[in-house]
């Protein structure tokens, strides 16, 4: 099956335009879901809205969005007025300014999308643009009407695609300062510097995606496999005890098991006795 395209649009960059789509880069679709059932019948469980104080249920009509205020009552917020205030779509990613590539922090990245042309025709353009932006490094900030709400998007191309990532906007990100600022100014002296310099260089390596696994996701799916079959599901592991250590100590015990080299396998018995015979 073809993918569904999210949003579907044309990308503007002063007067260059293509018909572009954003297709979805990362989904959840895959993972085990469940449903709440009853343990005594066995059916489906419904989700029902109960009023609070009478604890009867509530109509779908009689359902509105309410804003808390500070001494507890509620302002009605009716969708007509959320209605009446959305953006309005006019369906264009428009390009606002190229940045260079490390100009932003990544703590603001949200959702990635895949930027595609819709049709052949687009093709070029779209081409030109991320060619473009790979000889110069830099990447481009846009901004669109997407999901009803306006957003802010990066736009990098990355190997033979291009990659859309919807950003928080400045308020969305928290301060690190509130989480960080009772945090010293620690000074460490050379031999622990030098130790963790070692350490970090032996466990030098690269991200490679398929080496990383969702080992909650596997167990769940063992379990739901164990349940159908009828056979006991598998026990959790205990984790190892951990000791309380030394900082330094535990530096140099890290140096030693990563400065060691490793074993050697010992040879097969029947590949001694070949040999022996021959």
């Amino acid at each position: 099956m073809a993918a569904r395209a999210s949003w579907k649009g044309h990308l503007k960059v002063g007067d260059l335009v293509c018909a572009v789509g954003l297709y979805t880069a990362v989904s959840s679709s895959d993972r085990v879901s469940f449903n709440i059932i009853n343990r005594r019948t066995g059916h489906r469980v419904e989700r029902q809205f109960v009023d609070s104080e009478t604890g009867k249920p509530v109509e779908r009509d009689d359902q509105v969005k309410g804003y808390q205020m500070e001494n507890g009552e509620y302002i009605v917020i009716e969708g007509d007025e959320i209605a009446e205030i959305m953006p309005e779509s006019d369906k264009i990613l428009n390009i606002k300014a190229f940045i260079a590539s490390d100009a932003i922090d990544k703590t603001f990245f949200d959702r990635p999308y895949y930027l595609a042309p819709v049709d052949e025709h687009d093709e070029e353009a779209l081409s030109l643009i991320a060619s473009g932006m790979n000889d110069g490094k830099v990447v481009a900030l846009a901004e669109a009407v997407l999901f009803r709400r306006n957003r802010t998007l990066l736009i990098r191309p990355h190997d033979n695609y291009i990659v859309a990532t919807m950003l928080n906007f400045d308020y969305e990100v928290r301060s690190a300062d509130a989480i960080f600022k009772d945090i010293p100014d620690i000074k460490f002296d050379k031999e622990m510097l030098e130790l963790a310099g070692h350490i970090i260089g032996t466990k030098h390596g690269s991200f490679e995606p398929s080496e990383y696994h969702d080992r909650y996701e596997a167990a769940l799916v063992e379990l739901v496999k164990a349940k159908i079959e009828g056979r006991a599901p598998p026990k959790k592991k205990q984790p190892a005890e951990r000791k309380v250590v030394d900082l330094m100590e535990a530096l140099r015990q890290s140096a030693k098991m990563s400065s060691k080299p490793p074993a050697k396998k010992a040879p097969a018995r029947g590949d001694g006795r070949s040999k022996k015979a021959s």
